[in-house]
């Protein structure tokens, strides 16, 4: 799907302008035109300090969080590289642990686009390319880089090796590319493997688990399986580590949701079986704390959108679209209070599965408004409204966009408490979400 980035500074604009006239304008699988990008840019993916490489279905993102504050907080400097961005593309490039400047940024992509005319790399390409331009140009101990569709054909697995590599919770998503079954999925996400570099991963189903080793096997990768190299388990106020080095006892995660605990489990694994760099259970229990991940179950703020509803009603904001994700909503969500009751207001991308991602949570759910995503082809909001009533939801109704729908779903009470509002379905309208509330991701 298009990214339809956009920048208020207009020299990133501009350079924004011409990559969209040379891009293809869709994802596109390969690593014959990022190779040339590269190789006419001098080669930078041989050039970045020690990577920490993340693939997976949902959590990987907030895996690159941990480690990124982890690493960090052991004193080192980290670049990042994640997508998509929520409102601003700065987000996606952090040179070390500072989100990218504009002036920057627009020099970077200008020196990309000058070489890139006749190769037809996609958006992703391109700005995969100057990231890894910017991180072999720019001081830093380590990169934290998260693949970003796949992973055995996605534009980050140019890089020729890495401290560990990672792959976390896997589910059906991007079907078209990556294949209709778990297995399929699986074999590609494997696919970061490298010769001689760790692959740690979580906890998956046999068939899933067999795809993964022979992936590790072929590319002679050594692999640590949670059950088999580590595990953990949370408890009420704590989360125990243990593999063959010892066991730790670290704070659990402030990141919300019942599912953060295994994505900091699995950065805390990586992180103890990489060599690249010291990082101490402190600095790791340390990560528990600081780490943040935008638009994952994030309660809002105080802003404009805040105030469309009475004070004290609770808002929160998640991008998950995919039946994973949706699963792992369930888990954090309390169950249907009469008292109160949950109502989401669901946007979601036109190649998503609306039934998919809701129907774990359409036992939580008292209400579902549905709303377009702005500037991308979406579902329909009175289809979404279909796909919950079908489901079982009580309530189902449209809005034409989240401030409507805020009005709705929490007018000035008479009395009692006001819902509990839950904002999901994608990536892009949390970031729209955030752009209107005046919460920019720093």
């Amino acid at each position: 799907m298009p990214d339809h980035a956009r920048s208020t500074d207009p020299a990133v604009q501009a350079q924004l302008e011409r990559l969209w006239a040379l891009s293809p304008g869709a994802d596109v699988l390969g690593l014959e035109r990022i190779t040339r990008l590269l190789t006419r840019l001098g080669n930078p993916h041989r050039r970045l300090p020690p990577v920490f490489h993340v693939a997976g279905t949902n959590g990987k993102g907030s895996t690159c969080a941990f480690l990124r504050a982890a690493i960090e907080a052991a004193g080192y400097r980290v670049h990042s590289y994640t997508s998509p961005h929520l409102v601003r593309f700065n987000e996606r490039i952090r040179l070390s642990g500072t989100l990218i400047d504009d002036a920057t940024l627009a020099n970077l992509l200008r020196q990309v686009l000058d070489v890139a005319d006749d190769i037809g790399a996609s958006f992703f390409e391109v700005t995969t390319a100057a990231a890894f331009l910017a991180f072999a140009t720019t001081p830093a101990d380590a990169c934290v880089i998260e693949v970003g569709l796949g992973g055995r054909l996605d534009a980050t697995n140019v890089i020729p090796t890495a401290a560990v590599c990672g792959i976390a919770a896997l589910g059906m998503d991007h079907e078209a590319f990556l294949g209709d079954t778990l297995p399929k999925i699986a074999a590609e996400k494997a696919g970061i493997a490298k010769s001689g570099v760790p692959l740690v991963t979580m906890a998956y189903p046999p068939e899933i688990t067999a795809v993964i080793r022979r992936a590790a096997e072929d590319a002679g990768a050594p692999l640590l399986a949670q059950g088999f190299g580590w595990n953990w388990e949370a408890e009420e106020d704590a989360l125990r580590y243990r593999d063959e080095i010892g066991e730790s006892t670290l704070p659990l995660p402030s990141l919300r949701g019942a599912h953060q605990p295994a994505n900091f489990a699995l950065a805390t694994a990586m992180l103890r079986h990489q060599r690249a760099l010291i990082v101490s259970d402190e600095a790791i229990a340390d990560a528990a704390a600081t780490a943040r991940w935008p638009a994952r179950l994030q309660r809002l703020s105080p802003g404009p959108l805040t105030d469309l509803v009475p004070p004290g009603t609770a808002i929160w904001l998640d991008g998950g679209h995919n039946p994973s994700a949706g699963e792992a909503l369930a888990r954090s969500l309390p169950r249907r209070a009469t008292a109160t009751g949950i109502t989401m207001i669901l946007g979601m991308l036109a190649n998503k599965d609306p039934a998919g991602f809701l129907r774990p949570m359409a036992s939580h759910i008292d209400r579902v408004i549905g709303v377009p995503v702005p500037d991308h082809a979406s579902h329909a909001p009175d289809s979404l409204a279909q796909v919950a009533q079908e489901l079982g939801i009580p309530v189902s109704t449209t809005a034409d966009n989240v401030a409507e729908a805020l009005t709705m779903a929490a007018p000035q009470p008479e009395g009692g408490s006001s819902p509990m509002i839950l904002i999901a379905g994608s990536l892009y309208l949390a970031g729209e979400v955030l752009a209107r509330n005046n919460e920019l991701p720093a």
